[in-house]
């Protein structure tokens, strides 16, 4: 048997003494008032550090500005041309080494930002509060400095990123936003009718629509999934996507709402129902059976009636406002456009599904779906 060997005694130095892992106390031995400390200093934290960025921004802004404006005076008293700014890009960066955001290019964005905004230090929120490259966007993508202002407080006030707000622009938010044929005025109240009017757009852009291509039945869920995202864009701040092709059941008849949504900001379900034809008034009738089902199936209680959006490839306006003159239940109407076919060479658009042929498509996923039984069902109880 082998003998223990002995280690020799160990001995601790007063360094090793005095050092140890510090760990803070655990959150149970604090007292109860903690919670409340913690969470008003978390809001000071985060409310320092927007301001601290918002400040870095309008300094940001405002010394571009300034040097746009110098650029400016300079090119019209002077006449100078490009090789000015490629010369002095070079020996910005030069002095300051390492620091970017003085190409030729942002330079010459500089001299035009100081032209669109001859007052800009004068200016107020939201347009100083918006990063450069939103300024740019701005710049690039609209001639008109009232334009730019819409804009402008739409990005703030939804926290849109650079790429939403030059979406929003190439599709012409502006000229959309609540344009749709509605009756909220005379079915909800005041303040929910304005509302839920400025959430409508007409027309609806979905220029991801063109690029839905059924292989097979796997494949199209996995697109619908993937286009819920640009669907939601496209509706606005507020929807939240709860389901598509919503089986509802009526003492064995079956029927379909493509799409529910619940709006956040209103309090009530959306409705939608896609049709890749002309609006016709019995498509009236169809949604407010989907609506008044949600209404009775669905929403709670504290809930508002639903509401309903009926998206057709084409409507007669007139004919819609009659439609809806006398429905007791909130509904709009508005037309929707794949606007991807429509820039397309005609070469590649017409190698694309066209819109009749998607409809189809998805009427037989429909009629596939529900003879397998998997799609989610809202049941109604027959009668007494």
């Amino acid at each position: 048997m082998r003998s223990q060997e002995l280690k020799p005694e160990q001995t601790t130095t007063a360094a090793e003494a005095a050092a140890s892992f510090a760990a803070p106390p655990a959150r149970t031995s604090m007292p109860d008032w903690y919670p409340e400390l913690l969470a008003s200093v978390s809001k000071e934290v985060g409310t320092g550090r927007s301001r601290a960025i918002s400040a870095a921004n309008k300094a940001l802004l405002a010394s571009y500005w300034s040097i746009g404006r110098q650029l400016a005076q300079r090119e019209s008293e002077q006449g100078w041309g490009s090789k000015v700014v490629t010369r002095l890009s070079a020996d910005i960066q030069t002095r300051f080494p390492g620091s970017k955001g003085f190409s030729p290019r942002n330079l010459r964005y500089m001299k035009t930002f100081a032209q669109a905004w001859p007052e800009f230090p004068m200016l107020q929120v939201p347009l100083a509060t918006l990063p450069w490259y939103h300024q740019i966007a701005l710049l690039e993508k609209l001639d008109d400095a009232a334009t730019r202002l819409w804009y402008a407080a739409a990005a703030v006030e939804h926290g849109w990123s650079r790429n939403v707000l030059a979406h929003q622009i190439e599709t012409r938010l502006h000229e959309r936003s609540g344009q749709a044929i509605t009756n909220f005025s005379t079915t909800m109240m005041p303040a929910d009718s304005d509302l839920a009017q400025q959430a409508t757009r007409d027309p609806y852009v979905f220029d991801f629509v063109a690029m839905t291509d059924r292989r097979n039945e796997r494949e199209l869920e996995l697109q619908l999934v993937q286009h819920v995202e640009k669907f939601l864009l496209e509706l606005g701040q507020g929807f939240a996507f709860v389901g598509e092709q919503v089986r509802l059941e009526i003492n064995g008849d079956e029927f379909f709402a493509d799409l529910l949504f619940y709006h956040l900001k209103l309090r009530c379900y959306v409705v939608i129902e896609l049709k890749a034809v002309k609006f016709e008034p019995g498509f009236v009738g169809q949604l407010g059976m989907y609506m008044s089902a949600v209404d009775d199936l669905l929403a709670h209680p504290d809930d508002k009636p639903t509401i309903g959006l009926l998206l057709c490839k084409e409507k007669n306006n007139v004919v819609a406002e009659y439609a809806l003159r006398g429905i007791n239940l909130p509904i709009g109407v508005s037309e929707w456009q794949s606007k991807i076919i429509e820039s397309l060479p005609e070469e590649l658009a017409s190698s694309l599904p066209s819109i009749e042929l998607l409809e189809a498509e998805l009427a037989d996923e429909r009629a596939n779906v529900a003879s397998k039984g998997r799609a989610p069902a809202v049941e109604a109880q027959p009668n007494p």
